[in-house]
């Protein structure tokens, strides 16, 4: 294994006390000294600073580059106005998602935001897919995370004006003299802030951030046990190439005007068995919440097994979820399944232990809408 990259934040990390793990091909915080229940918890109550400047952060211009766009994922992007931005994905051919990502309209042209582990290819999969025409600029920015329900108040003090965002808007700012793109979105569950700033004043930026009293510096495993209860995928977990936008509930990320009779309908790869699932609800296996009884969680790869033994589906994500209380996961089983309410076994050590269907998001979301 090659010599793992860094973010900018990497010696403020290690002079934070952060525990260093190779993710993604960075060496990233898995937690700090406060550790990851109690980092948890303070993304809860008041607000926490996540370093997430090893996903892909990419501009595209170009003549029209929404429609370009639009023959790769399945989201409405020709309808998203100017200052917002949309959760989409990328699909191939037999309508597997191949990454999720964000993607905002800045005006004169798109900014996307990518996972660490597909960064690589979706940057060629862009190449390839807008060939010629379009511009593709890989940005070397630091991207910092203000979440929890007290990132306002810090923002208020900061940044007035930002607050004024509402979720899923953006647009550019200063903080301290330092230029900045920030939108209200995140990966948590809570309000909050996702902040782009040139790679040599991250550390500066970040250092102001946790100045302010509300903010702890927040590691890799809470931001996990957070998108967990939040209900929200990880790429390579709960979605991936072999799961279609129908069987992984993602039916909202393919546009209306995308679907069959909208204005736009199909164009991304893999339409036509997207579009037939979306219509003929004929998938066989649905991504679903478990909530567990006691304390043991369920990790991913936990197989799921019926009241009569029967063999019905996995687990993707699992852990135990500080806010709800009780062992939370996500994962796929059979569509008879998956009702509401429907009790399932999961094998643990041998043991079968029973979990509930559950609706998610498992924990009350609370992002802005003004």
């Amino acid at each position: 294994m090659g010599e793992l990259d860094k973010t900018p934040l990497y010696e403020l990390h290690v002079e934070c006390g952060g525990k260093m793990v190779p993710f993604a091909g960075y060496s990233m915080p898995v937690q700090f000294p406060l550790g990851v229940k109690k980092e948890h918890e303070h993304v809860r109550n008041a607000c926490g600073l996540f370093d997430v400047s090893h996903m892909g952060q990419v501009i595209v211009r170009g003549q029209e580059p929404a429609a370009a766009l639009e023959t790769l994922v399945s989201a409405d992007i020709v309808g998203l106005p100017e200052g917002m931005q949309r959760y989409a994905l990328f699909t191939n051919d037999e309508g597997g998602i191949l990454d999720d990502l964000m993607v905002s309209n800045a005006g004169d042209h798109f900014y996307l935001v990518v996972n660490a582990a597909c960064k690589e290819q979706d940057i060629s999969y862009l190449h390839t897919g807008l060939a010629g025409e379009y511009e593709i600029e890989v940005l070397d920015r630091g991207l910092l995370a203000l979440q929890g329900p007290q990132a306002a108040t810090v923002m208020q003090r900061l940044c007035p004006e930002a607050c004024d965002l509402t979720f899923m808007h953006h647009g550019r700012f200063e903080i301290d003299g330092i230029p900045v793109w920030i939108s209200r979105s995140g990966y948590t569950g809570e309000d909050g802030f996702e902040i782009s700033v040139p790679v040599e004043q991250a550390e500066a930026l970040a250092r102001l951030l946790l100045e302010q009293d509300e903010v702890e510096p927040i590691g890799l495993g809470a931001r996990d046990s957070l998108r967990l209860e939040a209900g929200l995928c990880l790429y390579g977990h709960d979605i991936d190439t072999t799961t279609t936008p129908v069987e992984a509930g993602l039916i909202w990320a393919v546009g209306k005007p995308r679907r069959h009779g909208g204005e736009r309908a199909g164009g991304f790869p893999g339409a036509d068995i997207v579009l037939h699932q979306i219509d003929a609800k004929d998938h066989t296996r649905k991504r679903v919440g478990l909530l567990g009884e006691g304390r043991a969680p369920v990790r991913e790869g936990t197989k799921l097994y019926d009241q009569d033994d029967k063999h019905i589906g996995e687990v993707t994500s699992g852990g135990f979820g500080p806010s709800v209380g009780k062992p939370v996961a996500l994962g796929y089983v059979d569509v008879a399944h998956a009702n509401l309410d429907t009790q399932v076994f999961a094998e643990v050590r041998g043991k079968r232990l029973p979990m509930t269907i559950s609706k998610t998001p498992f924990v009350t979301p609370h992002y802005y809408r003004g």
